[in-house]
């Protein structure tokens, strides 16, 4: 029996490394007039230097509704599990070669 799609329905597939993910600490996100570029680094305590390991960049439109999005994913989480704790204030860091920030 095949499975049958939906006419408006996106099917999407993710490789298994995909799917193992990147763990990341920081997210340092710039914008220009035309994108928004967001870099998420893996800081180790101790180590002076830290790599990006993954670049996402969005139109303007995009990050507004991944900001609803992250929003909405929040908001259900501390429903069901509590308040999320902020225990620490980050710093970004000061050696950071990314682009820019333009608004």
């Amino acid at each position: 029996m095949s499975e049958q799609q939906a006419p408006n329905q996106l099917n999407i597939e993710i490789s298994e490394e995909m799917a193992e993910g990147q763990y990341a600490n920081l997210a340092i996100i710039t914008h220009s007039h035309a994108e928004f570029v967001v870099d998420f680094v893996n800081v180790m305590p101790g180590t002076p230097k830290s790599r990006v390991k993954s670049r996402i960049i969005l139109t303007p439109q995009h990050a507004k509704r991944l900001f609803h999005a992250l929003q909405e994913n929040v908001d259900k989480f501390e429903l069901a599990h509590g308040t999320i704790k902020d225990f620490e204030e980050v710093q970004i860091p000061f050696q950071y070669g990314g682009p820019a920030a333009q608004a």
